[in-house]
């Protein structure tokens, strides 16, 4: 037997806020991909590039804060990027447990592709430089909000 919906309006779809930040981020993850591909960069490697671009030399703990994501997640990621030969992940002389991750002159020659994107990434939403850092303000202080509740 079939129910009727209930014109509850808290629970449309369309009212969520959690839908509206999921399908914006599929949307502008599928903008970045064509863009991300000449580099020979997925999504997450170009975050962790970021990272690295504005702090060379930290660790995994370090990148994986930043990234909000879970250090072993990160590890094949990073691997990937050694591997591609734009990284060195070294272990620390005064702690074995910790790698340092430095990028190679490859990983530093990717930072002169990729300053295009962010002017792609503007023009491909619509939105003037202006109302999208208004934006990303008010996203990041979403974003805190929800950290110190944890």
């Amino acid at each position: 037997m079939a129910r009727t919906p209930d014109a509850c309006s808290e629970l449309l779809l369309d009212n969520q806020l959690c839908f509206a930040l999921y399908s914006t981020s599929l949307l502008i993850t599928k903008v970045y991909k064509p863009l991300l591909q000449p580099l020979g960069l997925t999504y997450p490697q170009y975050l962790a590039l970021l990272v690295l671009w504005q702090e060379d030399g930290i660790t995994v703990g370090e990148i994986s804060a930043r990234l909000l994501t879970d250090p072993g997640s990160l590890t094949p990621l990073l691997k990937r990027l050694e591997a591609e030969g734009l990284l060195r992940r070294i272990r620390s002389t005064t702690d074995e447990r910790v790698v340092e991750l430095y990028l190679t002159e490859a990983g530093w020659a990717l930072q002169a592709q990729a300053r295009r994107i962010p002017s792609c990434i503007a023009e491909a939403s619509g939105q003037d430089m202006a109302q999208l850092m208004a934006l990303k303000e008010q996203l990041n202080a979403l974003r805190d909000g929800f950290q110190h509740k944890r």
